[in-house]
């Protein structure tokens, strides 16, 4: 028996994964010039646009598959294969490819100084691109931890490529050990289901633990050793996605990290971490959502908190995205608490809809906001929210952008974007019954206004002599500074766009 696989399905991760090692060779055998450190940045973007280009052909081709388990080996049921193409797919891949071209743009300018290695640089980017494309793809827990690995693992690199800075190497330690025990706590918890349900496959594992099929070898069901399994899994996509308690790391990583990092860490990491979320709870044990449930609910309402919070006390730029990226987290959680009416299917009224619809709003505005804050870094190191006074009249297109992304985030008119984002989460978390959540996220979206409101405003107050300008000679960050804007106007003046895009069919 031997398994056929489908190269159009996984063509993307492919691609990805030979672009990388291109770079890596190209840089072997090329001189250090400046030239060739750009070359390998546009032949990494042409990788990432290239592999876009095969994730749009399969969103337009239907649901496939590959590395599915012969019929003469199948139990009986819905085939077991470990690789997917749908629309769940689609949607999170393109969004981490466009990202990854922005982070790619971001990159160039970063290491323009020659201070980093070019080569390693891109192949670790793109082989966490590799994982965090074949992550939502992913159909059986053991290439779903190998993706989430792949996607984590080169980002410790990326973090210390810096060298001889001792922030950098401190936030590399940092992330590598919150990694590792997250790791080690999923891994637990993914053992536990595997030895309850006896596969590892996610749709065979939804049906024995909503009792549609037996367990073999297991007498009688374990609700308890289930139980203990899913709160452990949460657990290690909870570190992943900075969600409450496990995210004391962010804020330090984010500032000790390159400021294209952050921006990776911000919405390739973090979607790669919902994705894999989503698949355990939702298509594997969506029939235990009484235990995950309210747990999710719990964790949103207090990573929305807590990370608004902390962000209104912050005066550097990187850290109040840092935190408020977490507060974004508990927004992105709450439509997944409402448990048994989550589903991977269901038209434009499921919560993962909901959940998949704000993720890529806040990716636009996000990316956006650390595209500036790329460009002011260039002028001045301490990069604090009073660098930002008066750029709007010193660098106004810089300044401009930056406060509708600012706005956006906080949901304020002309930044429809996330209105629509948060009206969307609202209405599912009221009509899914949790009131109570609702209030919190109401109190809390009060509280973001304060600091993105804040910020908006020293945008446009008159800067003091001192005030570095913002340098125009950065064209790859001027072009990331564009694309995001113009992806996150359209989507404030076409907001159905994204419902229509985030929609999972029933």
């Amino acid at each position: 028996m031997i398994q056929s696989i489908d190269y159009f399905v996984i063509a993307a991760p492919l691609i990805l994964a030979l672009v990388a090692g291109l770079v890596l060779l190209l840089d072997a055998f090329l001189p250090a010039t400046g030239a060739v450190r750009t070359s390998l940045g546009l032949v990494s973007l042409a990788g990432v646009l290239a592999a876009l280009a095969f994730v749009v052909a399969q969103g337009m081709s239907g649901p496939r598959s590959t590395f599915c388990v012969p019929a003469g080996l199948a139990t009986p049921g819905p085939p077991m294969c470990s690789f997917v193409a749908d629309h769940f797919t689609v949607v999170f891949a393109a969004l981490t490819l466009a990202a990854g071209a922005v982070v790619i743009l971001l990159s160039m300018t970063e290491l323009a100084g020659g201070g980093i290695p070019v080569g390693e640089w891109y192949f670790l980017l793109l082989c966490t691109l590799v994982g965090a494309v074949a992550l939502p793809a992913s159909r059986d827990l053991i290439m779903l931890v190998v993706a989430l690995e792949l996607v984590s693992l080169p980002v410790f690199a990326l973090t210390a490529l810096r060298r001889y800075d001792g922030r950098s190497s401190e936030a590399a330690v940092k992330l590598f050990l919150v990694s590792v025990v997250s790791t080690a706590v999923m891994l637990f918890g993914v053992s536990l289901l595997y030895g309850v349900a006896g596969t590892v496959y996610l749709n065979r594992l939804a049906m024995i633990s909503s009792g549609q099929a037996p367990a073999p070898g297991v007498p009688g069901a374990l609700p308890m050793v289930v139980t203990v399994g899913v709160v452990l899994v949460i657990a290690g996509f909870a570190f992943k996605v900075a969600a409450v308690p496990f995210h004391s790391w962010a804020a330090d990583v984010y500032q000790g990290a390159p400021i294209p990092v952050a921006a990776l860490l911000s919405v390739i990491s973090k979607a790669a971490g919902f994705a894999g979320l989503i698949l355990v709870l939702v298509a594997a044990l969506r029939s235990q959502a009484g235990t995950w449930g309210p747990l999710i609910a719990i964790v949103s309402a207090l990573t929305m908190t807590v990370g608004n919070l902390l962000a209104m006390r912050q005066r550097s730029a990187v850290r109040l995205l840092a935190w408020s990226s977490v507060a974004q987290s508990g927004y992105i959680l709450a439509p997944l608490a409402m448990g048994s009416a989550a589903g991977l299917g269901g038209g434009s009224a499921s919560p993962v809809s909901a959940s998949m619809a704000y993720l890529v709003i806040y990716a636009a505005m996000n990316l956006g906001a650390f595209a500036v804050v790329m460009l002011v870094s260039r002028a001045g190191s301490r990069n604090e929210l009073d660098d930002y006074r008066g750029l709007a009249f010193r660098t106004p297109v810089a300044g401009l952008a930056l406060a509708f992304c600012l706005i956006c985030l906080a949901g304020l008119p002309p930044g429809l974007a996330g209105l629509f984002a948060k009206v969307v989460v609202f209405r599912e978390i009221v009509d899914g019954g949790l009131g109570w959540l609702a209030v919190v996220m109401a109190v809390n979206t009060v509280i973001g206004l304060y600091y993105y409101v804040t910020w908006t405003a020293r945008l446009f107050t008159p800067a003091p002599a001192a005030v570095p300008r913002v340098g125009r000679a950065y064209p790859a960050t001027w072009a990331a500074v564009g694309a995001a804007v113009v992806v996150a106007v359209v989507f404030s003046a076409a907001p159905q766009v994204v419902l229509s895009l985030t929609t999972l069919p029933g």
